[in-house]
């Protein structure tokens, strides 16, 4: 294909039988447009005009990807036209990789091959709820920084990078940085009250940042208004049988980043709505042992950083996903890994 997707995974990779996407995306486009030609009532007629042009547009893209899935399926690649190619990968990035939107902890059943996550939706569920916002007090510029999630009964992972924003190295470990506070909201949903603070745990500790890998280690109050902590997550003591295109999920926070992602791209896979708690399931895709990495190529942004990469199998937490590539991939901590490393058993990680 001619441009780079956000996706490391191509169309061919991403489903199993192009044709039958074809088919399906087709037929709820059909049934999309029915709905959309129901006459509104007049005090609705110019909002729903303007939504009714974004549709036609949606529309219009999705059709011409489902022109170019069928040439795929034909072998007539070298015939893709632009448009074609365009809407092929917001087909990859709406339904092959998707951002599900999470809300009173659920998410909606999704058709094709992720339809499976119906099946472990409570597992996920628990996962869910088990993963916060890193949100701070007294940054000049920031109100929240990206993702952590429970992996003790007091204490949550995340990013190294998200973590020096507010604290500071002080000759013996670390502390806050003057003036700041922070916090792990474990809701800030898509719907929900901003600002509700009833599921926020205060950060009191940060118990260690690691010297080779891009994590932290902090530790939270173990009550609140919410009332107390969920059980920890359970992390993979040991590596998957088989890495490559295993069936992962994430779960966090996307931000909106223009520095590093194509804003086009963005829009067709998180719809212009960011910084809320999302589902993010795709595969792993490579293991880079020494370089401590694992790349899977779930649908993230700035915002993931810090969020857990969930084997879909058995819902233990495989990665700590540090960033992404557009074009590339993403990348994460290999947790079972460092099953042994001082830091991790300091701080009571729930390896099984």
């Amino acid at each position: 294909m001619r441009n780079k997707s956000p996706v490391a995974t191509g169309p061919e990779e991403v489903f199993g039988d192009l044709r039958e996407v074809a088919r399906r995306v087709r037929a709820g486009l059909l049934e999309e447009l029915a709905e959309s030609s129901e006459e509104l009532p007049p005090d609705r007629a110019p909002a729903g005009q303007i939504a009714h042009f974004a549709q036609l547009e949606r529309a219009r893209v999705l059709t011409a990807g489902v022109s170019g899935l069928e040439k795929l399926a034909d072998g007539r690649a070298d015939e893709i036209s632009d448009d074609e190619y365009f809407g092929v990968e917001a087909i990859v990035l709406l339904e092959g990789r998707p951002a599900i939107l999470i809300q009173g902890r659920d998410f909606a059943s999704q058709q094709g091959d992720w339809s499976v996550l119906d099946g472990h939706r409570a597992a996920i569920r628990d996962s869910i709820a088990r993963v916060g916002r890193v949100e701070v007090s007294g940054h000049t510029d920031l109100d929240w920084l990206g993702t952590a999630f429970l992996v003790s009964p007091d204490v949550v992972m995340t990013n190294r990078h998200v973590a020096v924003e507010f604290a500071r190295a002080d000759g013996v470990g670390w502390t806050f940085q003057h003036g700041m506070s922070a916090r792990v909201d474990l809701a800030e949903e898509f719907g929900g009250t901003p600002g509700d603070g009833s599921l926020a745990y205060g950060i009191t500790e940060v118990i260690g940042i690691h010297q080779d890998v891009d994590m932290a280690l902090l530790r939270v109050d173990p009550s609140s208004d919410g009332g107390a902590l969920p059980l920890p997550l359970a992390v993979a003591a040991e590596p998957p049988a088989e890495v490559a295109g295993r069936p992962v999920y994430v779960v966090g926070y996307p931000a909106w980043d223009g520095r590093r992602n194509e804003p086009e791209s963005m829009r067709r896979i998180f719809m212009d709505v960011y910084n809320v708690k999302r589902l993010q399931p795709g595969t792993t895709t490579e293991l880079v042992p020494e370089q401590f990495t694992v790349k899977h190529d779930c649908s993230t942004l700035g915002g993931n950083s810090g969020s857990p990469v969930f084997d879909l199998t058995d819902h233990r937490v495989l990665g700590l996903h540090f960033g992404g590539r557009y074009g590339s991939g993403n990348y994460a901590v290999p947790l079972w890994q460092l099953v042994d490393d001082p830091l991790l058993r300091r701080a009571g990680v729930n390896f099984v």
